[in-house]
């Protein structure tokens, strides 16, 4: 639980940003059509969206002017989870409303995408020129033979090629596919092989941390281990000629093709997303352009609150969701900023000179990146110019306390932190962003619209400034379709509805506090359970990663044959420190103080590394895995993790316990 949960917020929106924001205006709007409540602001919005999800859902729909070539029968057919029907009857194109803003003479000439690499130097790509190369690449997907429902795969970085190739994939009712290029082959295939892609779409090579990183060995066994591929697209990043049976990029893209939209049923499908597959294959997970489109133009438009004005800048690859999200910003006629290398290349502060060189409004990036420029001393407002950022976002973890102080001192006073938490499994935030409300320190604003987020305990009862398990327990439209290769749906319903029959438990312990915020504790399936009572990890990494001694850490609690509990805490050491008495004590106490006598480990072990998935989470439960003296084998999908080698310290010392 947030110790600030009573303390007076970190950042409050003044009148006229409250009044200015698109939450406001939607409100408000929706008062006088929809029957949305005037008065009580976001809490009595949030409230309404829940209570009447078909209305609100209708309300976006409206309010963003979604173009249906065929007008839907109902909002919401069927209810149940899984298996919710949304807007039957419906047709449409996501790829048409990505590049509409590209129709209006007064924009077509301003950047729908700003690219920048390691040289840190921004290469516009206007709307006009987006909208003619998705044109003239859907036709040449079509000709190739590409029909709706046809996988088309992308093994690309972050360059405009790979928006290019989504949305003309999209266009002509593709189902798109993506790793980044720092995937090894059988991580790839892991993913590809399972959905059978016909066309790939593939770089020679990429640049990282100042290296070139050539990939054509890769892509040659990704051509020969699908078998379904009729066609490969080569995009000359690092300048080679195209190999053998493939076509260049450019012979596809040339042509002055006014772009045909499919239109397809709202729950057709528009892309498959992956888990990180720590512990199998990853799931292949579906979802529809329809449920996509909504749940985006909600998200970005309402709670992002960007617009026309706005520049979108988040740190990703196209191997994780917020890639998609990233793109999705053209839907509201945001520039949006591609950034392909390094996030901390030639120092820990790029991000901030990008954030700087492209005028971000919005700049996400993760909580791991915040806390490393905290502890690199990077003085983000003394050395750039960001008086452009409204907003900064992170997500893949929690972000700590101190990372919201960090970012209140070192970037502006005047800043609103939205910690964002949501999953691959949505493409899209449980709770996060709310420009109209106040931030309060470690904890994310709200439950976003339209999701009736909860804390159940066990039994399915709901808690309040208690910890407990985050369900969802209404259908959003943006939920997994179906998994791929899951015909009886038998993996998706054992991913999310095992537990509470009909309700989504995402895995993640959470606190609603009074107020109506929520704090995430970490995931569930590694939860530290001791003496009956849980305890979320990130709360130790929080507190353990402060003392400038820790790189990183990680903790597992593991429950032992004979009744007992053992809880081993693993820290990477920053250079030149030593894992002596005193730093021992003093992570001891600093968590017996912050947290409780609970939450100190039984052990304080160095370790060369903490391992990841390759999205950049800690791994925790194969972790766990091995330390109960299970094969590394059996315990981890090796192509699911950064750095094996990490994983094999781990094993040894199961080895040596036992």
């Amino acid at each position: 639980m947030s110790s600030a949960a009573n303390t007076a917020p970190l950042w409050q929106p003044d009148t006229d940003r409250i009044a200015a924001a698109a939450v406001t205006r939607f409100q408000n709007w929706a008062a006088e059509r929809y029957g949305a409540p005037a008065d009580g602001g976001y809490a009595a919005l949030h409230r309404w969206s829940v209570d009447e999800l078909d209305t609100f859902w209708k309300a976006v729909a409206d309010w963003f002017d979604v173009r249906f070539s065929t007008p839907y029968e109902t909002v919401l057919a069927d209810r149940s989870m899984p298996g919710a029907q949304w807007f039957p009857g419906a047709t449409l194109n996501y790829a048409e409303h990505a590049l509409r803003t590209a129709e209006d003479p007064s924009r077509a000439d301003d950047p729908a995408l700003l690219h920048v690499d390691e040289t840190h130097e921004p290469i516009p790509v206007s709307w006009s020129e987006l909208r003619r190369q998705v044109g003239s690449l859907a036709a040449e997907l079509r000709a190739l033979g590409v029909r709706p429902g046809d996988r088309v795969s992308g093994y690309l970085p972050n360059i405009p090629q790979a928006t290019v190739a989504l949305l003309a994939t999209a266009a002509v009712g593709g189902v798109w596919t993506s790793c980044a290029p720092d995937f090894g082959a059988r991580s790839v295939l892991d993913r590809f092989q399972q959905v059978e892609p016909v066309v790939l779409f593939a770089v020679d090579g990429y640049r990282y941390g100042g290296k070139e990183h050539d990939r054509t060995d890769t892509v040659a066994e990704l051509r020969r281990e699908l078998p379904t591929l009729r066609a490969v697209i080569h995009i000359p990043l690092l300048g080679t000629e195209a190999p053998e049976g493939a076509t260049d990029w450019s012979a596809l893209t040339s042509s002055d093709t006014e772009p045909v939209f499919e239109q397809v049923p709202f729950e057709h499908p528009l892309w498959v997303l992956y888990s990180s597959g720590t512990t199998g294959l990853p799931k292949a997970i579906v979802q529809s352009q329809g449920g996509i489109l909504l749940e985006h133009f909600k998200q970005i438009g309402l709670h992002c609150d960007l617009g026309p004005e706005d520049r979108f800048f988040w740190y990703t690859s196209t191997g994780w969701m917020m890639w998609n999200f990233l793109v999705s910003g053209l839907l509201t006629g945001t520039t949006v900023v591609l950034y392909d290398g390094s996030p901390g290349y030639p120092g820990t502060g790029a991000q901030w000179r990008i954030a700087e060189r492209t005028g971000a409004t919005l700049f996400g990036t993760s909580a791991a990146y915040v806390m490393a420029c905290a502890k690199a001393e990077v003085h983000p407002a003394r050395d750039y110019d960001l008086s452009r950022i409204k907003c900064v976002a992170t997500t893949g973890s929690p972000l700590p306390p101190d990372g919201f102080r960090w970012l209140h001192d070192e970037v502006a006073s005047d800043l609103w932190i939205a910690s964002v938490s949501g999953g691959t499994d949505v493409c899209s935030c449980f709770a996060g962003a709310v420009p109209t409300l106040p931030v309060h320190i470690g904890e994310l604003q709200a439950a976003c619209l339209g999701t009736d987020l909860q804390a159940w305990d066990p039994q399915g009862k709901p808690l309040i400034n208690e910890v407990g398990e985050l369900v969802v327990t209404n259908p959003m439209p943006s939920m997994p379709i179906h998994f791929w290769n899951d015909p009886d749906g038998s993996r998706y319903h054992g991913s999310y509805f095992d537990t509470y029959p009909g309700v989504w438990r995402h895995g993640d312990w959470i606190t609603i506090t009074d107020h109506g915020s929520v704090v995430i504790h970490g995931r569930s399936d590694s939860t530290l359970n001791r003496q009956g009572v849980r305890m979320g990890s990130a709360d130790i990494y929080e507190v353990v990663e402060r003392l400038p001694e820790i790189r990183e850490s990680l903790v597992i609690g593991l429950e032992e044959p004979d009744g007992g509990y053992w809880m081993p805490l693993f820290v990477h050491l920053a250079e030149g420190a030593a894992l002596d008495d005193a730093l021992r004590t003093r992570i001891k106490q600093a968590i017996r103080t912050e947290l409780s006598p609970r939450h100190v480990p039984d052990e304080i072990i160095e370790v060369p590394g903490v391992p990841h998935t390759l999205t950049g989470k800690r791994i925790e439960v194969p972790v766990k895995r091995l330390l109960q003296g299970t094969a590394l084998a059996k315990a981890v999908n090796p192509g699911s993790v950064d750095n094996l080698d990490l994983l094999r310290f781990y094993e040894t010392l199961a080895r040596t316990r036992h």
